[in-house]
């Protein structure tokens, strides 16, 4: 089974995302990417904020587990230790290919969540109320919505 792993990373009262155009749909994400075999999640969401960010970041604590069209999503508080932010290196990010559509990091201000197309709606629910409450001290385990 494959799954995907991810950052939620503030800063400022902003949180970093990325914005996608695609197939016609604005919408933003939260940085990260499907788990390579044998890949601990935590290291995905630290290569892919890598990739996508141009950041180097730690890990703090799982936020959030997700069940999407059957496979697993992790969501991790992370914390920047270096790099510089839109220097990603990753091949979606350099080299854009029309079907993937684009991707744009940027900061965006956390009072600005709640009016902005970011996915998933859970996740980014979690984020707003997580930001003003303070993080769990154990992820949130989210399952898959009925059809």
């Amino acid at each position: 089974m494959s799954y995907r792993s991810a950052i939620i990373l503030l800063q400022d009262d902003k949180i970093a995302l990325i914005e996608r155009q695609r197939q016609g749909h604005h919408y933003f994400t939260f940085p990260g990417g499907h788990v390579e075999e044998g890949e601990p999640p935590e290291q995905t969401a630290v290569r892919e904020t890598r990739e996508e960010l141009g950041l180097e970041v730690v890990i703090r604590r799982l936020v959030a587990r997700m069940m999407w069209k059957g496979k697993w999503q992790y969501y991790y508080l992370a914390e920047i230790i270096g790099g510089t932010f839109g220097t990603g290196t990753g091949d979606e990010m350099n080299h854009p290919r029309s079907e993937r559509g684009t991707y744009h990091p940027m900061w965006m201000p956390l009072s600005e969540l709640p009016n902005q197309p970011v996915l998933p709606h859970e996740i980014c629910e979690l984020v707003i109320r997580f930001a003003r409450e303070g993080w769990p001290e154990t992820p949130v385990v989210i399952p898959e919505p009925p059809e």
